[in-house]
């Protein structure tokens, strides 16, 4: 008597779950939200593919510079996804170029008249053509985005403490009413995500630097004195043969980046109200922002983007 077998099941490919990838959280400045023409976006660490800077090695971030870590396809994705997110709600004719730079801490500013095929070394972008999205990175210096919205030209800066002690925010203020007739009082400007007074640390080097240029400097500096809990406890632990004045335990000298730029917009002539300030510190909030000194180097990198539609 034959035995009755089951039929066989068609074989079922398994599928592979694919880590959904949650959407960038650019921060934006909320009075320039009415500005139709204008797309601009400072961009934070949520969101994207990148996962090499993470502490699981599994949280999808929004790396956005080349970095030795990182692979170009997930940088290149990254920002496709950071674009996406500043151009979605209100689409553009076209999609905007990205235009960034080599840089070089420097005060050097470059006029974008095109998209560029190579990225010049610079530390500032300035344009009056539509369609280019002018880009600086970072990851504790500041960002800066300045706007006139009477010619509609739009600016872009980064400024580390070698760039700002330059001026290189004052200077490319120069330059827009050199060449585009920029009128100061009516700029409008956007001081974005960096590392602030609360964690920024400098040397005398620095300190001397900014004492030579500015009158005003010893406004930017304060006495932080080390809070550690276990040398408050313990301070015999720590005692140094050093003379007094010659150890490290005593007070660090702490920059206000933020308000060395915000000085250098007033000394432009910006006025106070059209100048917007994130306050927000890269170093405090490494889970919101890459920060290169609070992760030691290894870290990705922020993008700071503005241009018109």
């Amino acid at each position: 008597m034959p035995v009755a077998t089951r039929p066989a099941s068609p074989r079922t490919k398994k599928k592979s779950a694919r880590r959904p990838i949650a959407c960038p959280q650019p921060l934006l400045n909320p009075r320039w939200q009415n500005l139709p023409w204008l797309i601009h976006g400072f961009s934070s660490r949520p969101g994207g593919v990148t996962t090499i800077y993470s502490p699981d090695r599994a949280t999808g971030e929004l790396n956005l510079g080349f970095t030795a870590s990182d692979t170009k396809r997930n940088v290149e994705r990254n920002r496709r996804l950071f674009i996406e997110s500043l151009t979605a709600a209100k689409p553009a004719a076209k999609k905007p170029r990205l235009t960034t730079l080599r840089q070089i801490h420097s005060s050097i500013i470059h006029e974008a008249t095109a998209a560029l095929d190579a990225a010049p070394r610079a530390d500032g972008l300035i344009t009056d053509q539509p369609g280019l999205l002018l880009a600086v990175q970072t990851a504790d210096c500041i960002p800066i985005l300045i706007v006139d919205p009477v010619n509609q030209v739009v600016a872009a800066f980064h400024a580390g403490w070698r760039g700002t002690v330059r001026r290189i925010v004052q200077n490319g203020v120069g330059l827009m009413r050199l060449r585009y007739g920029s009128d100061p009082a009516k700029l409008l400007a956007a001081i974005g995500p960096g590392i602030g007074p609360c964690c920024y640390a400098v040397g005398e080097e620095v300190v001397s630097e900014f004492t030579s240029q500015f009158a005003y400097a010893p406004k930017l500096f304060r006495e932080v004195y080390d809070l550690d809990p276990i040398k408050e406890k313990y301070p015999m632990l720590f005692l140094t043969a050093r003379a007094p004045g010659h150890s490290n335990l005593g007070p660090q000298t702490h920059l206000d980046l933020w308000q060395a730029n915000r000085r250098q917009l007033l000394d432009a002539g910006l006025k106070p109200k059209n100048i917007w300030l994130s306050e927000e510190c890269t170093a405090c909030s490494t889970d919101k922002y890459f920060s290169h000194r609070a992760e030691r180097g290894f870290t990705g990198r922020m993008m700071s983007v503005v241009g018109l539609r």
